[in-house]
């Protein structure tokens, strides 16, 4: 077995003992040794692949390339709202533990941010302007996709990939709509 094939099978197996201790008690209960344990891998082999359970719960987001913008697909303002639906699909399990009741507070912070500037830049590139309002769009825009996305992994929905996008396309477009044809002024006036 190469070194690289060796080093991706410690790293998916410290992952996975994560993701299922996370199901089983909550990202915060867990800790470095419960995953050093459930992984059956010794404490200095964690240690040269993460630095705490922090480090290898955001591995988990960047190595499966969740809240990933979709390739450009011309399909208009939100272009990633139904792939990332069907993608969370996909990896129901880990986005359950990531993004769930009992996933980690930073780790939904973190994917916040990253779809705050998925939806900005989609949002510039659409003509809006940069602005506070723009600012607060934004924020209002990852809360609605976000929500759906954790009522759906919480179980509180049903609803399929393609119910969700058009949920959230239903709940947010007229305002970006309107933003981006300047009839939403920043509150009180003070457009930046």
């Amino acid at each position: 077995m190469s070194g690289d094939r060796r080093v991706r099978r410690t790293r998916r197996l410290i992952q996975e003992a994560l993701v299922a201790l996370i199901l089983e008690k909550g990202y915060e209960a867990v800790t470095v040794t419960d995953v050093i344990e459930r992984a059956d891998v010794g404490r200095s082999t964690f240690y040269s692949h993460f630095t705490d359970k922090h480090d290898v719960l955001l591995s988990n987001l960047d190595d499966h390339d969740f809240l990933r913008p979709a390739p450009d697909s011309g399909g208009g303002l939100f272009a990633f709202s139904l792939p990332m639906f069907e993608h969370a699909r996909e990896r129901g399990r880990l986005v359950r533990a990531l993004l769930g009741r009992r996933g980690g507070g930073p780790l939904l912070a973190h994917g916040e941010r990253l779809l705050a500037e998925i939806v900005r830049r989609e949002l510039l590139a659409a003509g809006a302007r940069p602005s506070g309002a723009l600012d607060l769009l934004v924020v209002c825009v990852v809360g609605a996709y976000m929500g759906l996305l954790r009522a759906w992994v919480d179980g509180e929905t049903a609803a399929s990939p393609a119910e969700l996008d058009a949920t959230f396309r239903t709940a947010v477009e007229p305002g970006v709509r309107a933003l981006i044809d300047g009839d939403v002024p920043y509150p009180h006036g003070r457009d930046e």
